[in-house]
């Protein structure tokens, strides 16, 4: 054998029985410490439910411009009714129904470098009529043909729908408990395997609510939370640390 696979040789075997003693001081230390009763066992538990938004939010309006104020309110108050009136013809009450106020923006003649001057050419007004609702089916239905007013000769700006559930609070106390249940079996199966059970709970720490939409494998730090899609999968998770006997 040369002495440059002697040395090898002599390397490999001298990190092996390195390894061994290393390995017998970890499972002696870990048995001395069994004998306190101090070792536990950490598990993530999770659990996930489908669930229908109950609360309905969107908004609708105009904007109109004019050289003259007095004109582009006029085509504003033309308009907000005419909206209103068509919401209300498809079946939503009016009590559901919430008119902002005015916004108004002066409009600024350009220099020849693009910037704004003391000079106005205009003004810019804009108005909303919002709808809060529990019928999430129909206000989405709604939103959808509310173009049907652009042939009626009102350039209307419609917003996404934002759907909310308003149980929230209720359901999150539920899916925690799933959850630490599923923490706990999950935590039974680990200490089978071991020939050992599981004691009382060392510790809990609470993750933060997905609410996404179905299907939907976005996750953050912060939890998500998902106003597009009337249906959402909502996901609670738990780390609960267990005493192991």
């Amino acid at each position: 054998m040369s002495d440059e696979k002697h040395f090898t040789f002599y390397n490999t075997g001298t990190a092996l029985a390195i390894g061994l003693i290393v390995s017998s001081l970890i499972f002696s230390w870990a048995y001395k410490d069994s004998k306190k009763g101090d070792e536990s066992i950490t598990v993530t538990g999770s659990a996930k439910k489908r669930i229908k938004s109950d609360l309905v939010v969107w908004s609708a309006g105009v904007s109109t411009q004019s050289a003259q104020i007095a004109d582009a309110y006029k085509q504003l108050s033309d308009s907000i009714p005419r909206i209103k009136k068509y919401l209300v013809d498809k079946g939503i009450p009016e009590s559901q129904l919430t008119v902002s106020a005015i916004t108004t923006t002066t409009l600024k003649k350009n220099d020849d470098q693009g910037q704004p001057t003391s000079e106005t050419i205009g003004y810019s007004l804009s108005q909303s009529v919002s709808v809060t609702s529990n019928d999430v089916d129909k206000i989405a239905q709604v939103s959808r043909e509310a173009t049907e007013l652009i042939n009626q000769g009102i350039l209307l700006e419609s917003s996404a729908p934002q759907f909310y559930y308003t149980k929230l609070g209720d359901l999150k106390i539920e899916m925690l408990g799933e959850a630490a249940k599923d923490a706990k079996t999950r935590a039974d199966k680990i200490a089978e395997s071991t020939n050992s059970s599981i004691g009382s709970i060392r510790s809990a720490k609470m993750g933060v609510m997905q609410i996404t939409a179905p299907e939907s494998t976005e996750v953050s730090d912060y939890g998500v939370n998902d106003t597009a899609s009337i249906e959402k999968d909502v996901t609670a998770v738990v780390n609960v640390s267990f005493a192991v006997n």
